[in-house]
């Protein structure tokens, strides 16, 4: 089911934004002239043959001893292979950060979960969509913790 359709049925206000072709989320943030505090990234990862959603800020980087500690083993970045399967109705590395629409535990940076607004990827790297954090916890339930390295960083 496309992010869009699934916002939409669960009545979540949202705004789309379209802009031209980006691949960071730290580029998409800026395309849109929106702050990395609020720009949702996606991190997927694999431990021992189960994988795991990740989100953070666009700027952060994750701190991969703090999610082997999370998840109870050491977790390896899924490959580009693992992502088009997993994720076939999005673009290579455009994830929405709705890991239980894809079967995955979804994990929170709680840097993140602080933000009264998210912006994420809708699939695409010419889309991104914007809504409460509410809403997006109300729907996804994701599990907040802390997953950047440091402190985060709030750009």
């Amino acid at each position: 089911m496309k992010i869009l359709d699934y916002l939409s049925a669960e009545r979540v206000d949202f705004e789309v934004r379209h802009h031209p072709l980006r691949y960071t989320a730290l580029e998409e943030a800026a395309a849109e002239h929106l702050p990395g505090r609020m720009f949702a990234k996606t991190v997927i990862v694999a431990v021992d043959g189960e994988y795991a959603m990740l989100v953070l800020l666009a700027a952060c980087r994750v701190d991969l001893d703090k999610v082997a500690r999370l998840l109870g083993g050491e977790p390896r970045m899924a490959s580009e292979g693992e992502l088009a399967e997993l994720f076939s109705d999005c673009e290579l590395g455009a994830e929405p950060p709705f890991g239980s629409r894809y079967g995955l535990r979804t994990f929170v940076d709680e840097h993140l979960a602080q933000q009264p607004t998210i912006a994420f990827r809708a699939g695409s790297h010419r889309e991104v969509i914007i809504v409460r954090w509410d809403d997006y916890a109300r729907l996804e339930w994701p599990r907040v913790t802390q997953l950047a390295l440091g402190e985060g960083v709030l750009v």
